[in-house]
């Protein structure tokens, strides 16, 4: 791919040429929140963009929908459809690459170059889409497994129905907040002493809060209620991929999930990178999944073995203190279920998945203790101390902690990533 004439784009930017992501912003110049893309420490201001005199002639797909990128979400253009991500896509990478094809449009156009191209310090992200749903899944195989170990063994760590089906939960659209939103450490009834019969229970502040390491999948086209989507069909669905971080706490969890599953020890927060990264940025890297052993129900069955992508994950956790530590490298290939096998699954029964709608991976894990993408993980159940720079330790998260998480693939120079998720713990407002 020829390079960029965007001045200061490094070659470890997660935002080269190579990936274009689409998100809301604001400025100071323009604080009604709106489209742009990220390119290296820039942003490109769509709204801006779609102020030059022959627009339509340089995105012909959206000559029928004039402001769509004045809109303060994505809903809309995400509606139109894989076709037209992808046209719309290849305008912008030619409209910013050193040898594009229409240089009076911006690269020799200084006047609408300054109000257009951006710092990234100088905006404000947003959440990309208005959020109808939320549905978490159960798809990191390494998690599922070390997490069913440590509560019932390794002989029944994964439940019955675990390889036959991708295993959800209807979770909460209201507390989906963007990158960089504080998360305020949530109050529940916890036990104590579990071990302690009778069970009693109390109303405190979580004292095992925890992270989720996942992917996120936005959905752009729905289909109606009553019908169901193909496995074959589902990537056409999809709009794109943020970054994840499913806020749990652990205790909380614990004694309300039997028998209908989570609910007060997750719906307090989730976080997302707000920089959505279309399919088409990452079909180079598709990669084969965790074997599943099980034979699939033929609506499950993709008929490929690359079904999902190997993007480099990490998480880095900082102390109130500002010492940061790398807790975990891995890769969302560990997963056993694709996000279309999700989506075939999902709409099954005839539920209808709507433009803006959500579905999160799961934790992904990897094999190895430095993979593991949660603190129940990494301290085994909370009985094992996680070390960090600075003499300190963790088992789960105290208040002042800050977490990043991180998705990059590519080679230098033509990396695609989703920048950072970042939640900074508060303290508890008290019962």
């Amino acid at each position: 791919m020829a390079p960029t004439w965007v001045p200061n784009v490094s070659p470890d930017s997660p935002f080269s040429l190579a990936n274009i992501p689409f998100g809301i912003i604001s400025s100071q110049a323009d604080p009604a929140p709106h489209a742009a893309i990220a390119i290296g420490s820039h942003v490109l201001d769509l709204k801006v963009l779609s102020s030059y005199a022959t627009f339509d002639e340089v995105f012909p797909a959206l000559k029928n929908h004039a402001g769509i990128f004045s809109n303060p979400t994505l809903n809309e253009f995400a509606a139109l459809g894989r076709p037209v991500h992808r046209e719309v896509r290849r305008t912008i990478q030619d409209l910013l690459s050193a040898e594009t094809s229409r240089p009076e449009v911006l690269k020799d156009n200084a006047t609408l170059r300054e109000k257009a191209l951006l710092p990234q310090q100088a905006i404000k992200t947003h959440l990309p889409m208005s959020i109808g749903d939320y549905t978490d899944f159960y798809a990191g195989f390494h998690h599922a497994y070390a997490v069913g170990a440590l509560f019932r063994g390794p002989q029944t760590a994964l439940q019955p129905n675990y390889t036959h089906l991708p295993v959800g939960y209807h979770g909460r659209s209201s507390s989906i907040v963007v990158s960089g939103t504080p998360i305020k450490r949530p109050v529940g009834q916890i036990l104590i002493d579990p071990a302690a019969e009778p069970k009693q229970p109390t109303t405190a502040p979580t004292r095992r809060l925890d992270i989720e390491l996942e992917l996120g999948c936005f959905i752009s086209t729905p289909n109606e209620l009553g019908t169901s989507i193909k496995v074959t069909d589902a990537e056409d669905h999809i709009f794109g991929y943020v970054l994840l971080n499913d806020w749990s706490a652990r205790d909380i969890q614990a004694w309300e999930y039997i028998p209908l599953g989570p609910f007060n020890g997750k719906n307090f927060a989730t976080t997302i990178s707000p920089w959505v990264v279309l399919p088409d940025a990452l079909e180079p890297f598709r990669t084969k999944g965790i074997d599943n052993w099980t034979p699939l129900q033929g609506y499950l069955n993709e008929g490929k073995e690359e079904n999902v992508f190997n993007i480099e994950l990490e998480i880095e956790l900082q102390t109130p203190q500002g010492d940061a530590t790398s807790i975990c490298t891995t890769s969302s290939k560990y997963l056993i279920w694709s996000f279309p096998q999700m989506i075939a699954h999902h709409s099954l029964g005839g539920c209808p998945l709507r433009t803006g709608d959500l579905l999160g991976s799961g934790t992904i894990s990897g094999p190895s203790i430095r993979e593991k993408g949660s603190l129940l993980e990494l301290s085994e159940g909370g009985k094992k101390d996680i070390m960090l720079y600075g003499m300190d330790v963790r088992r789960f998260l105290k208040d002042g902690d800050t977490v990043t998480l991180r998705g990059v693939c590519g080679k230098p120079g033509e990396k695609v990533g989703f920048g950072d998720c970042v939640g900074r713990i508060l303290q508890a407002t008290p019962p």
